[in-house]
């Protein structure tokens, strides 16, 4: 018989897939399309899994945003993957496409690097892990965020040079339809700015106005809730006149693009009789006149709140929030208010958040004369020289002078004493005659009554 030999045959082991996935970013600076961020995704995904030795971990993809920002959600979502192993190759077009900030590209890179995952930029021809990956990045990033601001400023020169001309370059406005050209009324939404306008020269605040037009079922421009701050900006909106001042705002630079109001850093224009007015130019005066008059006043403007010559004046020297009154009723069938100005973080947020003292009205009242050289409290003396106090720790009241004068004064609360009329005594000792055993303190006896916010 034969002898047979089994032969045990040993198959050679697969390499380990890597898992790739891609970056892809266009950028509306540039004119690009979603057709073309659609095309990026659909050339990487069909590329990497083009690939047996790759494992497709799919393509991150922002649209619409600028390199130089650092308001991308898919590239953060990118890097959050990659810290959770999901990812072991970046594939990316351009460093322009990864970003143009050379110290966050070389601080992304590196901080990739220390996860052993490869970025491979396909223009450039880079491999983030090769041995000359990270000068060739120091140096093409460079030029990259080089070539972003030279790009930044030619468009901010073609949009100052359309200003002189006065063309605009905002074409969303509550009121208004840009239909490529020029800008048209729609009836509907005009009628609602002149009722914001007539609500606001009649004295109702904003608030009360977004409370009407919220009963009236109103949306604002974006089909959402018409807010307060909508309502304000409309009022100081001058397009409704017919005339646009352009350059407002600036982007301070192509890295940080924060927007910063133009306080004279760069020219204004003004371009007149540019589209139909909502608003005539005399009625938008008088609103702006009316406007710079309550930012004066303060809270005192609001006639729907209930204001006395301390509100707005008493200041808590911990966090630097304005004091709040409150009324504090001694027995249900008491007509008469014990006042109590308490600082309004305190009120808010508790003590955790800031432990001042409070202060009784009356001791305010108290010291205001006396600082003063009254005899008796005088409110309209006090609202002509006094601009604020500040309640400083336990026992010390600081008196601001509107000459400039600085007073310190120490105070002692004499609450418990002032809410005790000799009227209420006896009642209290009458109360107590009639129920030995009753239990509780005067202060469980008395009730307090509800807070009114002035």
């Amino acid at each position: 018989m034969r002898k047979i030999s089994k032969l045990e045959v040993k198959l050679p082991q697969l390499p380990e897939r890597k898992k790739v996935a891609a970056y892809a970013r266009v950028s509306e600076e540039k004119g690009r399309t979603l057709h073309s961020l659609s095309a990026q995704i659909s050339f990487y995904s069909s590329f990497i899994q083009s690939h047996s030795e790759w494992q497709y971990a799919g393509v991150y993809a922002d649209e619409g945003i600028s390199g130089t920002t650092d308001d991308r959600a898919e590239f953060r979502r990118m890097l959050e993957d990659c810290e959770n192993g999901k990812i072991d190759i970046i594939l990316t077009k351009s460093i322009s496409r990864f970003a143009r900030n050379t110290v966050d590209l070389l601080e992304t890179v590196r901080h990739l690097k220390e996860l052993d995952i490869e970025v491979r930029f396909e223009k450039e021809n880079i491999n983030s892990l090769s041995e000359d990956g990270e000068l060739m990045l120091t140096l093409l990033a460079s030029f990259a965020q080089e070539e972003s601001r030279s790009t930044s400023e030619n468009v901010k020169w073609a949009i100052r040079k359309g200003f002189e001309q006065g063309k605009t370059n905002s074409f969303c406005i509550y009121g208004y339809r840009w239909d490529g050209e020029k800008f048209n009324v729609v009836p509907e939404e005009a009628e609602i700015v002149r009722l914001i306008y007539d609500n606001f020269l009649k004295g109702l605040s904003a608030e009360q106005t977004e409370k009407q037009l919220d009963e009236m079922g109103i949306k604002s421009y974006t089909g959402g809730h018409f807010s307060n701050t909508s309502i304000r900006a409309i009022l100081r909106q001058e397009r409704y006149t017919g005339n646009i001042l352009l350059q407002k705002t600036y982007v301070e630079n192509h890295i940080s693009h924060k927007t910063k109001i133009n306080n004279g850093e760069l020219p204004k224009y003004y371009a007149e009789n540019t589209h139909p007015a909502i608003i005539d130019q005399e009625t938008f005066d008088k609103v702006q006149a009316e406007i710079a008059r309550r930012r004066e006043l303060g809270v005192f403007a609001n006639w729907s709140i209930n204001t006395t010559c301390f509100t707005s004046k008493v200041k808590c020297c911990n966090c630097g929030a304005s004091y709040r009154r409150s009324g504090k009723r001694q027995r249900k069938d008491s007509s008469e208010v014990y006042y109590v100005w308490t600082c309004r973080t305190k009120d808010s947020k508790g003590v955790s958040e800031c432990h001042a003292k409070d202060v009784p009205e009356k001791m305010l009242q108290k010291y205001s004369a006396k600082v003063l050289g009254l005899e008796e409290f005088d409110e309209d003396i006090f609202l002509n020289e006094v601009e604020k106090i500040v309640v400083n720790g336990e026992d010390e009241l600081i008196f601001h002078f509107y000459d400039g004068q600085i007073l310190h004064q120490k105070w002692k609360s004499t609450a418990r004493t002032d809410c005790w009329s000799e009227e209420r005594r006896k009642e209290w000792g009458k109360y107590q005659k009639g129920n030995k055993h009753a239990k509780g303190s005067k202060g469980r006896w008395l009730e307090d009554g509800k807070n009114s916010n002035s």
